[in-house]
Parts: C-alpha cells; sequence; structure tokens
C-alpha cells in the first residue's frame, strides 16, 4: 500500500492554502491543493505512481512519485490520437497495409484485427486505436502521418516538449517494447496530455464509447470495437486510456466529469489489472467530493 505519500502531498497543499502560497499549473514541483482532512481520506494507492489533475483550474489534487520516469505502454496512444488529429481530418482516409497488420501481430501487440487493403477514415481508425488498443491502427495512423513512423515519433516528441512534458520519451507510436527501450514517461506527465487531449471533442467521445460498430462498405469489411477501460459506466467517467506491458504493469489514465469540474488521473505500474480501475473510481470521487467542499467553503 502506497498511502502515506498521497497524504503528505495533500497535506503539503493545505500549507500551500494556509499560508498563501500556491504552485503554479503543471509546476515541476506542485504543492497538491487538498484539505487536511480531506487528505485523511485519501484513497489506498497500490501502483508505482499515481496524479489526479482538476483540469478545470490545471491545479493538482494528488501526487504520489507523480514525477518519477517509468514505462507506460499504450497510454502512448493518447498522444498518437492528440498529434495525428493535429494533423489530419477525420474525414482523410487512410489505407491499411500489410505491414501494418504485421506490425501488431509480430509484436504481439493488441489489434483492431485491420484487414491490409481496408480504407477506413482517420475517425474511424480513432476507434480502433482507443478501444482495443490496436497497434495496426497506431502504425497505420504513425506511417501515414509522420510521414513515416520516425517522423511521427519525433512529432510526437516535439508535441510532449510543447506540452511541457519534459520527463517524457516516446520511441513508437504504441508504447509496446522496442529494440530502442520502452520509452518512458510520468504519471505527472500523462496527466497533462490526457487533459490537453481531452479538449478534442472526437477524442474525448472516442475515449468515453464502450462498444463502436463499423458496417461493411466497399472500403472496408465490418468491424466492432469494445473499450479495454472497465472505468466506463461509472457515473461521470469520461475516458481516458489503458495499457499494459510486462516492464510497464497495468496502467490508465483516466478522467471524469462532475458539476463542471473535469478532473484527469494516472495510474502507472498497477500489478493487478482491476485494481487500477476500482482505484480510479475511488480517486474521481475523492477529487469530486474535495471539489465540492471547496465549493461550499
Amino acid at each position: 500500500m502506497r498511502n502515506r505519500k498521497a497524504r503528505l502531498a495533500a497535506v503539503a497543499g493545505a500549507l500551500a492554502l494556509a499560508t498563501g502560497v500556491v504552485a503554479p499549473a503543471y509546476a515541476d514541483a506542485p504543492a497538491p491543493l487538498a484539505a487536511a482532512h480531506a487528505a485523511l481520506d485519501a484513497p489506498v494507492l497500490y501502483g508505482r505512481a499515481a496524479y489526479l489533475l482538476d483540469a478545470s483550474t490545471g491545479k493538482p489534487l494528488l501526487d504520489d512519485h507523480g514525477g518519477e520516469r517509468m514505462p507506460i505502454a499504450s497510454l502512448t496512444k493518447t498522444m498518437t490520437a492528440h498529434v495525428v488529429l493535429k494533423l489530419a481530418k477525420p474525414t482523410d482516409v487512410v489505407e491499411i497495409s500489410r505491414a501494418d497488420v504485421a506490425y501488431a501481430e509480430d509484436g504481439g501487440g493488441t489489434t483492431a484485427d485491420l484487414r491490409a487493403g481496408d480504407r477506413l477514415t482517420v475517425g474511424e481508425l480513432l476507434y480502433g486505436l482507443m478501444l482495443p488498443s490496436g497497434a495496426d491502427a497506431a502504425h497505420a495512423l504513425a506511417r501515414t502521418y509522420g510521414p513515416g513512423v520516425d517522423g511521427f515519433v519525433a512529432r510526437m516528441n516535439a508535441t510532449a516538449r510543447e506540452l511541457g512534458m519534459n520527463d517524457t520519451e516516446y520511441v513508437n507510436a504504441d508504447g509496446l517494447p522496442s529494440p530502442r527501450g520502452n520509452g518512458h514517461s510520468t504519471a505527472r506527465d500523462q496527466a497533462v496530455l490526457a487533459a490537453e487531449a481531452l479538449r478534442n471533442p472526437l477524442i474525448k467521445q472516442a475515449a468515453g464509447t464502450r462498444y463502436h460498430e463499423l458496417d461493411a462498405t466497399a472500403e472496408h469489411r465490418a468491424y466492432g470495437w469494445r473499450n479495454t477501460n472497465r472505468l466506463l459506466g461509472t457515473p461521470g467517467a469520461i475516458g481516458l486510456k489503458t495499457g499494459f506491458t510486462r516492464a510497464a504493469g497495468y496502467c490508465l489514465a483516466f478522467a471524469g466529469e462532475r458539476d463542471g469540474q473535469t478532473l484527469v488521473g494516472v495510474i502507472l505500474g498497477e500489478s493487478v489489472s482491476a485494481r487500477r480501475f476500482s482505484t480510479a473510481e475511488s480517486l474521481l470521487t475523492w477529487g469530486h467530493s474535495w471539489g465540492a467542499a471547496r465549493t461550499a467553503a
């Protein structure tokens, strides 16, 4: 259990409120803003790192090893979606190649079961990227809009720097282990990205969709994609992305809305898959309760 760090971080935020010293949004060493009484009820944390951010204000609420660099597995695909939609229109068409299909199969990654020769729009591929966490969809998008995968990864890293994600380095568009390593990020950096990505209505819609179907057309066969995010269905939950590799453990970027307040959070290095979802639900409940108490005060 890793609750002590979160409690101490929240208490530090209470001291900041008492002294009138408040860290700026997304600061390198934030003082999470939470009342001391709320800190005593902070959820127990089991993963290697966790971070909770009030996206409505840019203020951190909880920081448990949020600045520690580690692999993030398929949380990488959130940046892939973000960069693609900066470069392409949702109606642009991408043709799936044999290399896209082989990349996911040979790498042992999760796939959207794309078929070579199918032509899908960027908007449709976004669902294949975010719901089943398709490495084939990630490869197709990166190959098309890099141009080339290496060019696309360079764009991902440049975008990370633009967002102030200075502890993040991507090595591919999907988060699979590679000959160049696993890449790395932090819970804090990924929360910053999550808040930014959810500003795009298409990412927000796709990430919050539990099941998406495409009927067969002359351009492609029929597809049906189920979201791997078991947090969906929880009141107020709106996404965002799951991830897993042996090196990264079970990861989750999540978000929730209640009473006009949007919270985003990240859990990294969890050892039990189901527990990342229950912990995220507890963090959202805790964070929204703190927000409601602050408003009432």
